[in-house]
């Protein structure tokens, strides 16, 4: 996954294009992350959050918010001269989770991004992903303010199998971000290397 093993003078080696999906709850960060390691410009559909999200969204801890997605992000990061991830940021409001079905066709793999203020909201990603066998990581996106946690144990807190990868980040950063997906490809390609009884 080392971009440093780039070589220019390199035959063309047709690029491997694999989709990504990028989940959790409601305002932890998806369209952030999205938007900071997209090299084209991000696809957005967010919506002015109005008086109909009330009583009907979970806006606990994120007041200040006042946009929501309402479809999907869209993003592309070439990790290196082999590899381009397309990433797509789910929505994190209940009200559309029926559109996750269409957004998982195809993807190889997900991060799912949590809040340490709001732990509960990432449960129902990560359990759909583990209903699904889709693959993820776990990305502890680090808020200003928020509590502070080791990996292990935010881990624990969410009931994660061993070999699940779960990493601190701050999505704002680009770096951070790009770590996250290299991660993530990185147990993709120790999944296919390990057979399934030896993760059990």
């Amino acid at each position: 996954m080392a971009s440093e093993n780039y070589d220019p003078a390199a035959p063309a080696v047709p690029a491997v294009s694999v989709k990504i999906l990028v989940a959790g709850g409601f305002g932890v960060g998806k369209t952030t992350m999205v938007a900071e390691v997209s090299e084209v410009t991000p696809l957005r559909t967010e919506e002015i959050i109005s008086e109909l999200s009330e009583g009907v969204d979970d806006l606990t801890g994120v007041q200040e918010k006042s946009t929501t997605t309402v479809a999907f992000d869209f993003g592309r990061i070439t990790l290196d001269r082999e590899l381009v991830l397309y990433l797509f940021g789910t929505p994190g409001q209940e009200r559309f989770w029926f559109l996750w079905d269409e957004l998982s066709t195809g993807a190889l793999g997900a991060v799912v991004l949590v809040d340490t203020r709001r732990l509960p909201s990432s449960f129902a990603a990560i359990d759909y992903f583990e209903r699904r066998g889709l693959a993820f990581v776990v990305g502890v996106n680090c808020f200003e303010g928020a509590p502070r946690y080791m990996a292990e144990e935010v881990r624990e807190v969410l009931d994660l199998d061993p070999h699940v990868p779960v990493q601190l980040c701050d999505v704002r950063d680009r770096n951070s971000a790009k770590s996250i997906l290299i991660t993530l490809m990185e147990y993709l390609i120790s999944r296919v290397q390990i057979p399934d009884s030896a993760r059990r």
